[in-house]
This record gives structure tokens, C-alpha cells and sequence, in this order.
């Protein structure tokens, strides 16, 4: 078992940054891939960005692509997520999360562990 406890959350004006921690516990995440998804009230929740287990690779959402920055410390066992010029629309709750295996999808679908969430809220 891996638990995720996100933190950093909050109200930003746009334009304005938050940086996400998630600690994990349990379990080395190394061995794992990690991302961060959100849903906004209403919404479906929906992937954000994906670090590799070697930190060789990372993906993110066109949505946030060139704004968002997605990073991992194995040693200390956290993921992080840089969020840089925030957009009103980026208002969500934003969790951590775990897939098992090297490869793969991070989908949905493929999450083994979940945090709790974060809010994230920017104010227009």
C-alpha cells in the first residue's frame, strides 16, 4: 500500500503560482509512475501531467503544457507539480496519484493509489 498526502493548495489570482507537494508513505514510489489529475465541480476528473519512474519522461495536458511543471524526488519520496501562470479555469481539486508498473497508460483506469486532494482555486 502507498498513501498520498497531497499539500500547497490554495487561492492564487490569475496569473499567479502554487506549488503541489505530495508525500507518499507506505512504500517506495519508485517503482512507480506519478501524476497528478483534477476535477473541477461538475466535472469528470481528468489528467494533468505524468512523471516516468526514472524522471526520463514527463507528459502533461495541453491545457496546462508550457504553464505546469511536474517533477519527483525518489530519495525524500514526493512528487511535486509547479503550477505557474494560473488560469481561473485551473480552479479544481487536484490529486496525487500512483500507477503501478514501469510502462504504461495513466489513465484513470490505471491508478493503483490515490491522495485525498488538494484545492486549487484562482480568482479572475
Amino acid at each position: 500500500q502507498v498513501q498520498l498526502v497531497e499539500s500547497g493548495g490554495g487561492l492564487v489570482q490569475a496569473g499567479g503560482s502554487l506549488t503541489l507537494n505530495c508525500a507518499a508513505s507506505g512504500r517506495s514510489i519508485s517503482g512507480y509512475r506519478m501524476g497528478w489529475f483534477r476535477q473541477a465541480p461538475g466535472k469528470e476528473r481528468e489528467f494533468v501531467a505524468t512523471i516516468s519512474w526514472s524522471d526520463s519522461s514527463r507528459y502533461y495536458a495541453d491545457s496546462v503544457k508550457g504553464r505546469f511543471t511536474i517533477s519527483r524526488d525518489n530519495a525524500k519520496n514526493t512528487v511535486s507539480l509547479q503550477l505557474d501562470s494560473l488560469k481561473p479555469e485551473d480552479t479544481a481539486v487536484y490529486y496525487c496519484a500512483a500507477a503501478g508498473g514501469i510502462f504504461g497508460a495513466f489513465d484513470l483506469k490505471s491508478i493503483s493509489f490515490w491522495g485525498q486532494g488538494t484545492q486549487v482555486t484562482v480568482s479572475s
